[in-house]
């Protein structure tokens, strides 16, 4: 018979842990800032969200998710890095109450990878190059490990203060050091392109609901306007007016579902000064009109007007922590 490697057996305990935690479908933040646990029992259908710099860690089941244009499909023991702010929409593809689906997330920490990128010696020797600001890859035992203590310390309120920053610098540094590095190294980074993009991307997540004016944008963070155009899509694997619109529709549908907003507030709220065309260009999104879709997404009951799962909703209501 086979014996388990260490990454097969400290993900079993990592399951013990969170079934533990989670005896019913749920999803939790922690003490520990940053760090969300999630319980699926039965397959989803999509939802639409917004990644944040984050890496999300799944100990069972199976989740497709597709992030600009990009698709990716991963399981158990595969965890999923963002780099950069992205607009997505992800599913639960495998779960049952026998075999619950499983995650951790833990938002990235731009100062934390600014401080060790100083600290690290530089990168030797010939290693693939990423220009993308997502990686999936099989997670190596020593994150599965150090998430493993960051639930232990759950058991024992007044270690989080001390022990979590250590182990969640613990956690960048070995994303850093191994397949994540470039996507991290490069956004974390002063002065890379990927890095400008970023700020690119922040500046558009303020300001999502004023006109576009890609040059003036360009100029923004020191690139040229074809040079802008060419790392904005390589980087997001969108254009700047495609990210700019996703931004707007996604808000569209939060103030609809969390704020109880009709759909002509809505579109004015995110920028569309046209209904026709904000109901033409939602439609064409999520595949049905406004008042369809929002009122399928209420029936189902996980949202209510204001409120998600029993708590206030806020901007943040859209952001992906599975």
């Amino acid at each position: 018979m086979r014996e388990k490697t260490d990454a097969e057996r400290i993900n079993a305990l990592l399951k013990e842990k969170m079934l533990k935690r989670l005896p019913r479908q749920a999803r939790i933040a922690t003490p520990v800032e940053g760090l969300t646990l999630t319980r699926h029992d039965e397959i989803s259908q999509a939802e639409s969200c917004f990644y944040q710099p984050m890496v999300a860690l799944i100990v069972q089941g199976f989740k497709r998710a597709m992030i600009g244009n990009e698709e990716y499909r991963y399981g158990e023991r595969h965890c999923m890095v963002v780099g950069v702010d992205l607009p997505g929409v992800y599913h639960i593809t495998e779960a049952s109450a026998q075999a619950p689906f499983l995650s951790l997330s833990m938002k990235l920490n731009r100062y934390t990878i600014t401080q060790l990128l100083a600290e690290m010696p530089p990168v030797t020797g010939e290693r693939k190059k990423s220009s993308g600001a997502v990686v999936v890859c099989e997670t190596p035992p020593e994150v599965l490990d150090a998430f493993s203590r960051l639930l232990d310390i759950l058991d024992a309120p007044s270690k989080v203060p001390v022990l979590a920053p250590m182990i969640l610098r613990e956690i960048h540094f070995h994303l850093l050091a191994g397949s994540y590095g470039d996507c991290l190294r490069m956004v974390g980074t002063s002065g890379t392109q990927v890095n400008q993009i970023a700020q690119a991307v922040n500046w558009l997540r303020e300001n999502y609901a004023e006109p576009l004016r890609v040059d003036d944008l360009a100029q923004r963070i020191s690139m040229s306007p074809s040079t802008f155009h060419r790392h904005f899509r390589q980087v997001t694997t969108l254009s700047p007016l495609q990210f700019q619109k996703r931004l707007r529709l996604y808000e569209a549908e939060r103030l609809m579902l969390l704020e109880g907003k009709d759909a002509g507030t809505a579109a004015l709220a995110v920028g569309y000064e046209s209904g026709s065309q904000f109901n033409r260009e939602y439609k064409r999104q999520f595949g049905e009109p406004p008042h369809r879709n929002v009122n399928r997404k209420l029936s189902s009951g996980v949202f209510h007007a204001g409120r998600v799962d029993g708590k206030a909703a806020g901007r943040t209501a859209t952001i992906c922590t599975p």
